[in-house]
């Protein structure tokens, strides 16, 4: 399954940047924390979810985690 990160900003849209990253599957607007996200939402690759972790849900990193296999047994 693809998953993607997408943006949720502040009270006034993308012009007040991005308040927290969540973890979505991959086309969809709903984070896996549950929270709705807009469709025009900044994304990117989850591989970047290091990049700031302060600005990460906490619950969609643990969830990801979860879902996304990471022993080199569990690729095969």
């Amino acid at each position: 399954m693809r998953y993607e990160m997408r943006a949720e900003y502040g009270p006034s849209g993308p012009s007040d940047g991005v308040k927290t990253w969540h973890i979505a599957h991959g086309g969809t607007e709903v984070a896996l924390c549950g929270r709705e996200l807009d469709a025009s939402a900044l994304t990117q690759d989850p591989e970047l979810w290091s990049r700031a972790p302060d600005l990460n849900c906490h619950t969609c990193g643990a969830l990801f985690l979860r879902e996304t296999p990471y022993m080199p047994a569990e690729h095969e």
